[in-house]
């Protein structure tokens, strides 16, 4: 079965100006369009695989039926770039658009505690978030995990994505330009600024606790 561009838990007009209805037409119904329907081009055939240079060689594993995850991990093992970059990011966005709210959150509970623990104040948190997807040179995703019960912020490099690197995420925003340029210009600060204080669903964040984040935005 095709994957499919899974449709937003919210409707686009519902946060305003935060993030625009045009913003959403494009960045869901484009951008991330295109990466399901390219990866779906690729795992078409079970029988060749096209490697970095644009040969087609030999595929020893079934891709056609396979969960998103296994696409994603068998192209990145096999060097695979551009089944990977594709397949990658619509994990990458379908878990962003989870992360998104229209309707302002604070961390609570659990989640509020390890914030505290980890980073001394959900302030101190936003803050240090802000610096690394300010700071991440071109194209990529900011992301709050946990490690071993302490909670971490990182960065990942254009399409690359948790699923290879053995992290549980919690969070993430995406910096890529397509995702802010229309309302915000070249003000990333700004977007990542209006996001965090208005936009987190600290629900998703605290649900990802169990662990189970990477399920969350994968499809079979």
């Amino acid at each position: 079965m095709p994957f499919i561009l899974p449709e937003l838990p919210y409707d686009e007009i519902s946060f305003g100006g935060l993030i625009s209805a045009e913003t959403f037409d494009f960045h869901h119904g484009k951008h991330h369009k295109a990466y399901v329907d390219k990866t779906n081009v690729f795992v078409a055939n079970d029988n060749v695989f096209v490697a970095n240079d644009n040969v087609f060689v030999a595929n020893d594993v079934a891709l056609s039926g396979a969960p998103l995850s296994k696409v994603i991990t068998v192209a990145k093992a096999k060097g695979n770039t551009q089944l990977f970059k594709n397949a990658a990011q619509i994990w990458n966005h379908s878990f962003y658009w989870q992360c998104l709210t229209p309707e302002k959150q604070v961390p609570d509970g659990q989640l509020k505690t390890m914030i505290d623990e980890s980073f001394g104040s959900v302030e101190t948190l936003l803050a240090k978030f802000k610096e690394e997807a300010v700071a991440h040179f071109a194209s990529g995703w900011a992301w709050l995990i946990v490690d071993g019960g302490t909670l971490k912020i990182t960065w990942l490099h254009d399409a690359d994505t948790p699923l290879v690197h053995d992290m549980k995420p919690l969070l993430t925003i995406d910096v890529w330009e397509h995702a802010y340029y229309i309302d915000y210009r070249n003000a990333r600060p700004d977007y990542v600024d209006a996001l965090l204080a208005n936009a987190i669903s600290w629900e998703f964040v605290a649900e990802n606790l169990d662990g189970q984040g990477l399920s969350r935005a994968d499809q079979s």
